[in-house]
């Protein structure tokens, strides 16, 4: 057996977690995962708006293509999320048990509403990109998901009947039952049918607020986990906007908010990241092309 076809357990080493690999980090962020164990103790917040023109009249070609399904600027976003954490690995990092850990692969979550009225459920989705895929792969599985989740108006199993099974436990089983997935969680020992599709175990958990209106928010992390990024996007909108030539001009355009754990990266290392993302909202005909082709943005 050859190296390229070893899988990831037999790679595991002593440290590693099941869902990262150990990572040994600088002085100071080590020294940081001790000083300030929670990561709601270390959230970063960013937000911006982002120019969604050229991105908008792209869709407008692409969707004319396949009148059977259409591509939102929402899939885009997420495609574009996923090709910012592939080209930056950082953004693919959690601390748990005061240790920093890149995980093996990229997911993303989200929340999906089952029907748009007060006290719908809600249901939790995570798409988990291969680097074989572009943003029409990424937005069928999205549209499929979604169509299939919202057949009925409860939970259709996963983590969403887990979750109904755990609430329907006395409330002293319940306490004790939470204490002890916390200490596994610590160790990095939860089992799969715990933290398979659970946004909380996801690399960015990613909330489309612009389906319901609402502008882009500040969205708080949580310490149970290992979700490290929470993105919010709003509601496209048209918006007068300083063009590089000087003029002013009325764009498309998008506002985004950002919390992230600032233990996994510095502020630099995070700006450069948002700088990508509006990149590619610039020239989406990188989201036609695989994930694991780099889009040679020059930084």
């Amino acid at each position: 057996m050859n190296k390229s076809s070893k899988t990831k357990a037999e790679k595991r080493r002593w440290g590693d977690r099941r869902d990262g690999k150990l990572v040994k980090a600088p002085g100071l962020q080590t020294v940081m995962g001790y000083l300030f164990p929670k990561r709601t103790d270390c959230e970063v917040y960013l937000n911006d708006t982002i120019d969604a023109t050229e991105l908008v009249a792209w869709l407008e070609k692409k969707n004319a293509s396949h009148p059977d399904y259409k591509t939102t600027v929402f899939h885009c976003a997420i495609a574009a999320l996923a090709r910012m954490v592939r080209e930056r690995p950082l953004m693919n990092r959690f601390i748990q048990g005061y240790r920093i850990y890149e995980r093996n692969e990229i997911s993303l979550s989200f929340v999906v509403k089952r029907k748009f009225a007060d006290g719908a459920e809600e249901s939790l989705m995570v798409l988990v990109p291969k680097d074989t895929e572009a943003i029409d792969d990424i937005s069928q599985k999205i549209v499929g998901n979604v169509k299939e989740t919202r057949k009925s108006e409860h939970s259709t199993g996963g983590i969403d009947a887990l979750l109904d099974g755990f609430a329907s436990l006395p409330r002293i089983v319940l306490i004790f039952a939470i204490r002890l997935i916390r200490i596994l969680d610590f160790w990095g020992i939860n089992p799969k049918f715990l933290t398979d599709g659970d946004p909380n175990y996801t690399t960015i958990l990613a909330s489309n607020l612009g389906s319901i209106k609402c502008p882009s928010v500040y969205h708080h992390l949580n310490n149970y986990g290992t979700n490290s990024v929470m993105v919010t996007f709003g509601t496209l909108h048209k918006e007068e906007m300083l063009m590089p030539d000087g003029t002013r001009q009325i764009r498309d355009v998008i506002d985004i908010g950002a919390t992230l754990d600032e233990r996994i990266a510095d502020g630099f290392y995070f700006a450069r990241s948002l700088r990508l993302i509006k990149h590619i909202f610039a020239h989406p005909e990188l989201l036609d092309q695989p994930l694991g082709e780099p889009s040679h943005f020059d930084f």
